[in-house]
């Protein structure tokens, strides 16, 4: 797989859209969709609101769809509005995804909500017990107006 290659920046947007009808819906704004060959399979916006349940964030949930309903897992690549969060990226790195690409860091996302950042995806996969490649900052700035505009 040529992660290269990928079309990133129309999978953000994507992901970004997802957290957008998050939003809409009265969640926070995150979302996120899995990619293989660089077409789209699955998506998912924040439903931590919407279903009273702490574990809804997107990330997590598509990491463990992509696990129970898929052998491919390692040919996955994951795009979402904002890092994940340090129990996001334990369930991609234990779903096997061949890697994750955001908009907007978990640092800056903290900081623009005025809170404290939580340990980096990165330093999770570095951790963990798989290779995940990580690409950052893939519209960043599109990403930071939907942080802002949820203040």
């Amino acid at each position: 797989m040529d992660l290269d290659a990928f079309d990133h920046e129309s999978h953000m947007r994507d992901a970004l859209d997802c957290a957008r009808e998050a939003t809409a819906r009265g969640d926070d704004p995150f979302g996120s969709v899995l990619v293989k060959d660089d077409e789209v399979v699955m998506t998912a916006g924040n439903r931590i609101e919407t279903e009273n349940d702490l574990r809804a964030h997107p990330e997590l949930t598509l990491a463990k769809r992509a696990a129970a309903e898929r052998d491919d897992a390692d040919e996955l690549v994951m795009y979402t509005s904002t890092e994940p969060c340090p129990m996001c990226a334990g369930g991609i790195d234990i779903a096997g995804l061949r890697a994750v690409v955001y908009s907007v860091s978990g640092e800056r996302a903290a900081a623009i909500h005025g809170t404290e950042p939580l340990l980096s995806s990165t330093e999770v996969f570095d951790m963990g017990r798989s290779d995940v490649r990580v690409i950052p900052d893939v519209l960043k700035a599109e990403g930071e107006k939907l942080h802002d505009a949820h203040r």
